[in-house]
């Protein structure tokens, strides 16, 4: 109990985190996918449809990893990302529980909220996020089924963990790993959403699932992303060594506070200078 009382704050950031890119989420994709939408009359190309939801989904990705809350927290926001990150050893087993526990209360009561949010434009959209065009922003397999879908899920988990632990430890790319997860996220929705509806979150494909009532293949979003991200971390690990992977924040060019069994603040305490930044202590 005395870590959740020093560490609660992270916590909440983390759910209020995958709260807010579930509320973009829906937001935008009724504004482009719901029949009634204007946007979606004057847009009749899928493709073109997907990129800008892609671009809204990868400035919302920016927006949260960089702020305030995403700078202190790490902006993990993904179940998958943090149990990595504990299989890394970067994470403690509580902060683990809690924050995975805060991540699927925060992906749900976002979507809750986005629901609540469209309804009074119910009469321009009928059925709001109810609507079977966009059905709570469900993710299921595509017309390729199952297996398709799952190697999808795998590929895209894999490509974005990746990316995450190469960047995020080379001290003069680490302040770009924002960035660098925003154009994955850009290029995943606008090419790989037919195939499984481009998940790679378990709480974010369980939120919808939930107010959906649809389970269609659920254990693809909960296995594929899992597998993907952690076999990523131990290709990581061969190639880089375990001590390679510093911290388990996305984002340490800042000065808050650092929960995690931080490399940067160890090297910091020891006179040496990973970051150009001054790093925080506990």
């Amino acid at each position: 109990m005395n870590t959740l009382h020093r560490h609660y704050p992270e916590y909440l950031m983390e759910a209020a985190g995958l709260g807010i890119f579930m509320i973009s989420a829906a937001v935008v994709t009724a504004l482009l996918e719901h029949p009634a939408s204007p946007i979606q009359q004057a847009i009749s190309e899928p493709f073109l449809r997907r990129f800008i939801i892609g671009v809204a989904m990868g400035l919302t990705a920016i927006a949260i990893i960089y702020s305030p809350w995403g700078k202190q927290s790490g902006a993990h926001i993904n179940p998958v990302v943090t149990f990595t990150f504990f299989r890394l050893g970067k994470i403690k087993p509580t902060d683990t529980v809690f924050y995975i526990l805060a991540q699927f209360v925060g992906g749900f009561l976002g979507l809750v909220f986005a629901t609540k949010l469209l309804e009074p434009a119910s009469v321009k959209f009928p059925k709001g996020l109810a609507d079977p065009s966009i059905n709570y922003i469900v993710t299921i397999p595509g017309t390729g089924g199952v297996g398709i879908a799952f190697i999808a899920e795998l590929s895209i988990s894999f490509g974005m963990m990746l990316m995450i632990l190469f960047v995020s430890n080379i001290p003069k790319l680490s302040r770009w790993t924002g960035i660098c997860a925003a154009v994955l996220i850009t290029t995943y929705i606008t090419l790989e959403a037919p195939l499984s509806g481009m998940s790679m979150n378990p709480a974010r494909t369980l939120a919808s699932a939930i107010l959906a009532q649809n389970w269609t293949a659920i254990w693809v979003y909960f296995t594929a992303p899992l597998l993907g991200m952690l076999l990523a971390a131990e290709v990581y690990v061969q190639s880089k060594g375990k001590r390679a992977v510093y911290c388990a924040k996305l984002n340490h060019h800042n000065h808050k506070r650092c929960i995690f069994r931080c490399g940067y603040r160890q090297n910091s305490s020891n006179g040496q200078s990973i970051l150009s930044d001054k790093l925080p202590s506990l």
